[in-house]
């Protein structure tokens, strides 16, 4: 769990982080350097999930060598999945990290939510519904593991 203490906000008891996978942790398909390493970390303090519509059809591949699960969601309506994974998940604490329009739904249902930018870009619905916005995965993830970072981002 990640405990969050952010000045003019409710505290937040954080448990499951959701991740998006194309433009999130890859670039057209391929797992980017440096997150094996950040998700091994985050293992201990968090339920993590990796949700994709699997454009490149290496989902499974990527959530091997992570060591976590994967839920595949539809290609048509994947953001209503997405956001119903968080909504069942929202009472204990969730992160979701994302790029994509089928993002932002999940965004609104996570406690916390961090726009990745990336190689691919991302999408402005998914900005504009995030509470935090990062130019890279590696960036998000850090987020993560150095907890006080984020109070300069959300105190009020």
């Amino acid at each position: 769990m990640i405990d969050l203490y952010i000045p003019g906000r409710e505290p937040f008891e954080l448990q499951h982080l959701i991740l998006d996978m194309n433009g999130t942790l890859t670039t057209d398909g391929v797992l980017l350097e440096g997150v094996a390493e950040r998700i091994e970390q985050l293992k201990g303090k968090l339920n993590i999930y990796l949700m994709t519509a699997d454009t490149f059809g290496t989902g499974a591949q990527v959530a091997r060598k992570l060591g976590i699960e994967i839920y595949v969601v539809s290609p048509v309506n994947g953001g209503q999945d997405k956001a119903d994974f968080a909504a069942s998940l929202a009472a204990s604490g969730v992160i979701a990290i994302g790029n994509g329009f089928n993002d932002k739904e999940m965004f609104r249902q996570a406690n916390l939510s961090i726009a990745v930018i990336g190689q691919e870009g991302c999408c402005v619905a998914a900005l504009q519904n995030a509470d935090i916005v990062v130019n890279h995965i590696e960036d998000a993830l850090d987020l993560l593991l150095h907890p006080l970072r984020i109070i300069a981002d959300l105190r009020t």
